[in-house]
């Protein structure tokens, strides 16, 4: 029973302390760990925790007193601990104490086969060596180690808390760099509540990518679910009743009162796609903008995502960068005149990377820039030494305002993009009759809306069915990318193509689940698998076909970002092969002339175009007209239609050369001087390069009745059928497959990539330490010398804090082995020999039996073996103190340099970093250390000698 005041400790987070109960009601009780901060609600009948009882014999401490329990008293259902003279109340014991049952089950007889224990103690090392690493929380994610991604995620990591602008080119990646950042921060601890606010359109993309990529599983929040959660009698405010939130912004400008909610729920993390839709100006903001800046006025975390050209509207980035940090970005007017001033300075730094001569205007600016530094002023005399041209630049970037809150990375500088070839499949106009011709205009039509309405597709007759069909025969080896604008279509086209072609379908839309969509990707994954892929739009979210390289556009989106998307399923870092692209259309329909204007006007077949968006704004509503008009008219208005590309063509150039002219090669060098740029990436390197985790993974899987199967080359089949807890998750549904590797989780979006900070593994991992299982055994070693015995103690060393300081970075919670013999003397490096470990299970020993001289040894080898364990703690909180101060020292040393030239660093960044260092340097210390196993080794002889 629970009653306020008890003391209880988490069996699946012992390094939480003493939890105190709170509250209890009804079926719930709330449990505060008050030295780690952390406030736990529990259903009574599955709670993981175990009640801190101790017993005569035991060190307990709190309130100043430390003395050994004589006698335990309960008075009204709380314990009252005697000893020394002296009484503890139960609820006066440190949070940090420390509770074990490891050497009662060893001296009671009660212990398991050795080779828990192994495993036991190997988790504990494993853990610790995962959550030292920078990947932790990304080791498991579905992503490819793309540099300029790593680049961003390291940088904006570190930062605490993380406030960036994410405004990197179409198809490179922004969503990826968000979903990294957002996992590493609710991994270590930085955040647990995580808002991402979207347009309509994006949210199911978002929910996909942040589940399949980064096993993160959000609430997606609309009306409906406010109102269940209100009848349901949860809490007051139903955006406090899930920790993970997505939310679109069209539901929030519905609802008043759930904006307003939504404002008073508490925040760690914000997150905004498609931030170049907040209008502002300095005489008003649109209501999106102002939900947005109340939200980040209040939430420490900001991250916004942009694809639009700072050249196509500073003022809208400056809008964007007021809400991330509105005291340094205060008036519009001081930063276009700061952002002309770098952009001339970034002509100057592309000089110095080539190491070419500067003009006198050139030496003048950077004479002004520079100003009041003798070392750099001595610099200019020669800026063609490379010494000197390396010096100037860093001082440029170290001082490019933006470049600390906004990463954009171009397609053109990080290069690796294979080539787009449009390759036209045109019907001529005798092959369509009167009929087709009015059902192409009406589903063109139905096409530009939005919502997309429904309409009844039938293609039997369509002569784009022959064209497709054509098609996949010309290329009998190749697999063919077919994505449309919605389910009916796919549909459709399949039932079209049933009885056409012998090559193999799968289909891929929002009807099916989301187990049956990874199915029949995996299925056109397979060499041997389907040869045609039929998506409805939202195959072009974030899915990963680049093993393909022919993608058929059966139609258009009218949006040129719908069309970046669906080419960018293909055209991707790492594509080894060039990219057909096959157009569709008949001559002179409504799509012809759509695709005309994709080829013609913005160039988008055969580029990226970062003025898509700008040039739809233009001319979209024209375009839409003239299509429309141009299918349903006998006499064709061709003029009208070529004035209109001449228009956007001349535009798109137009804008391309601002882009080029006003590129700001500054904030992209930015990021490669940060001195976290390779963190990630190196820790990457690590983790996918070491097959003894694998090898772990398995038998830890297998500690749970999991059977392992290998079905082909990196693909595992975990078989879940003795199964012998139902707490571990991923099963519910039945054998699963997964991968250990990283290229394969790639190829076949439906398996998991298992690492350590997998759900998966880390359910695992944390059953088996939460468990008495392995943490007291008894063996036998022929190895050792006549009539020996030894005690190995693996003591858990825990440093019990605020999870928002990420302690466990320079003190991860890890196992210390102390092996003493009877004498009382340490044996240092000793570790059982592999005969006797293989021959543990084949020997039956009653433990039982040796009861009273295990009662005997046990105590005082426990002692000195504690004693021990002691020292070497000390030793590693001592360097985990190192670590730390070295590492925030020289964090706030280079703030400090950088705050000198850059008004971006602001006092209260550098403020923050000196307030973790205070804290972490007064928490390491108090790093304790608890028994977690124990095992008894005697050689063959000893037993007989009792």
């Amino acid at each position: 029973m629970f009653l306020p005041g008890q003391r209880w400790i988490s069996t699946a987070e012992p390094e939480l302390g003493l939890g105190t109960v709170l509250r209890v009601e009804g079926r719930g009780v709330q449990v505060l760990f008050a030295k780690s901060g952390v406030l736990r609600p529990y259903a009574m009948d599955s709670a993981p925790l175990v009640r801190a009882e101790f017993r005569a014999g035991q060190r307990v401490a709190g309130k100043g007193l430390a003395f050994l329990v004589e006698r335990v008293e309960e008075r009204e259902g709380l314990f009252v601990y005697r000893g020394e003279g002296r009484e503890l109340h139960e609820g006066q014991l440190d949070d940090e104490q420390s509770v074990s049952q490891a050497d009662d089950r060893l001296i009671g007889g009660r212990t398991d086969p050795v080779h828990h224990f192994e495993l036991r103690l190997e988790s504990l090392k494993r853990r610790a060596d995962a959550r030292r690493s920078a990947s932790w929380g990304l080791s498991s994610s579905r992503i490819g180690l793309v540099p300029h991604q790593l680049r961003v995620a390291g940088i904006a990591a570190s930062r605490h808390p993380p406030r960036v602008l994410l405004a990197d080119e179409v198809g490179l990646g922004k969503t990826i760099e968000a979903g990294m950042i957002i996992a590493r921060q609710i991994a270590t601890g930085r955040a647990s509540r995580v808002l991402v606010l979207l347009p309509d359109t994006l949210v199911y993309q978002w929910f996909v990518e942040l589940l399949r990529r980064f096993n993160l599983s959000f609430a997606i929040y609309d009306e409906e679910r406010c109102e269940a959660l209100e009848q349901s009698g949860g809490a007051s405010n139903p955006f406090e009743d899930e920790q993970l939130v997505i939310a679109d912004f069209g539901f929030l400008e519905h609802n008043p009162k759930r904006a307003e909610q939504l404002l008073e729920a508490p925040w760690d993390l914000l997150v905004v796609d498609e931030a170049h839709h907040l209008a502002w100006t300095p005489e008003a903001s649109s209501p999106r903008y102002a939900l947005v800046e109340a939200l980040a006025a209040a939430t420490p975390g900001v991250i916004l995502l942009t694809a639009t050209p700072e050249q196509l509207g500073r003022s809208g980035h400056f809008a964007r960068l007021r809400l991330l940090d509105p005291q340094r970005y205060h008036d519009l007017n001081t930063y276009l005149a700061e952002s002309e001033r770098f952009q001339a300075l970034s002509h100057i730094a592309d000089k110095l990377l080539e190491r070419a001569p500067l003009d006198a205007s050139e030496l003048a600016s950077l004479q002004q820039a520079f100003e009041g530094d003798s070392s750099l002023q001595a610099c200019l005399a020669d800026t063609t030494k490379p010494e000197h041209s390396r010096e100037l630049l860093a001082a440029l970037i170290d001082r490019h305002g933006t470049g600390r809150s906004m990463f954009r990375n171009r397609r053109a500088s990080i290069g690796g993009f294979p080539k787009r070839i449009p390759e036209w499949e045109l019907i001529d106009t005798d092959r369509v009759d009167e009929i087709t011709r009015q059902a192409l205009l009406a589903e063109f039509h139905a096409d530009i809306q939005q919502p997309l309405p429904v309409l009844e597709m039938d293609y039997a007759n369509d002569p784009r069915i022959d064209t497709l069909v054509a098609l996949l025969d010309r290329y009998p080896q190749d697999k063919f990318l077919l994505i449309c604008r919605s389910q009916a279509k796919v549909l459709a086209l399949e039932e079209a193509l049933r009885t056409r072609t012998g090559a193999g379908i799968a289909r891929f839309h929002e009807g099916l689940g989301i187990v049956q969509r990874d199915r029949n990707a995996a299925y056109f994954a397979q060499p041997d698998g389907a040869r045609l892929l039929i998506c409805s739009e939202i195959g072009s979210e974030g899915r990963n076909f680049q093993f393909a390289h022919r993608l058929v556009l059966w139609d258009l989106p009218l949006d040129p970002d719908l069309l970046e998307q669906r080419i960018g399923r293909l055209d991707r870092i790492g594509q080894k092969r060039d990219i057909s692209i096959h157009i569709i259309a008949a001559v002179d329909s409504a799509q012809h002339v759509l695709a005309r204007w994709y080829d013609q006007g913005v160039d988008a077949f055969r580029t990226s175009p970062a003025d898509g968006r700008e040039l739809l704004r233009r001319f979209g509503d024209t375009l839409a007209q003239l299509a429309e008009e141009h299918a349903r008219s006998d006499d064709q208005r061709d003029q009208e239609l070529e004035v209109l590309l001449a228009e956007t063509r001349a535009a798109h150039e137009q804008m391309a050369e601002l882009i080029r002219a006003g590129r700001d090669h500054l904030l992209e060098l930015a990021a490669s001087r940060d001195p976290h740029t390779d963190e990630l990436a190196q820790a990457f390197r690590r983790e996918d390069n070491d097959p003894s985790r694998d090898v772990f993974q398995q038998r830890l899987l297998e500690s749970f009745g999991i059977h392992t199967e290998e079905l082909s080359a990196n693909v595992l089949l975990l078989d879940p059928q003795y199964l012998s807890t139902d707490a571990l998750p991923g099963f519910a549904e039945g054998p699963v497959s997964v991968t250990f590797s990283r290229d394969t989780a790639l190829a076949r979006e439906d398996l998991p990539l298992l690492r350590l900070d997998h759900p998966m593994m880390a359910s695992a991992i944390d059953l088996t330490l939460s468990s008495e299982r392995g943490n007291a055994a008894f063996m036998v070693d022929d190895g050792l010398p006549p009539r020996s015995a030894l005690l190995q103690a693996v003591y858990v060393l825990e440093c019990v804090a605020d999870r928002s300081l990420d302690a466990e970075r320079f003190l991860p919670t890890q196992p210390i082995v102390a092996t003493i013999d009877t004498k009382l003397v340490e044996r240092e490096n000793f570790q059982p020999s592999e005969p006797a470990l293989r021959r543990a299970g084949e020997r039956n020993i009653e433990v039982p039996r040796y009861r009273k001289f295990l009662n005997k040894l046990v105590p005082p080898m426990l002692e000195k073996a504690e004693a021990i364990a002691a020292l070497r703690a000390q030793g590693s909180i001592a360097d985990a103190i190192t670590d730390a101060r070295e590492t925030l020292d020289a964090e706030i040393a280079r703030l400090h340099a950088l705050r000198a030239v850059n008004p971006s660093i602001s006092e209260s960044e550098i403020a923050s970093v000196e307030e973790e260092r205070s804290a972490l340097l007064n928490t390491l210390p108090q790093a304790r250390l608890r028994l977690d196993a124990v095992r008894f080794v005697v050689s063959p002889d000893f037993l007989a000698l009792r």
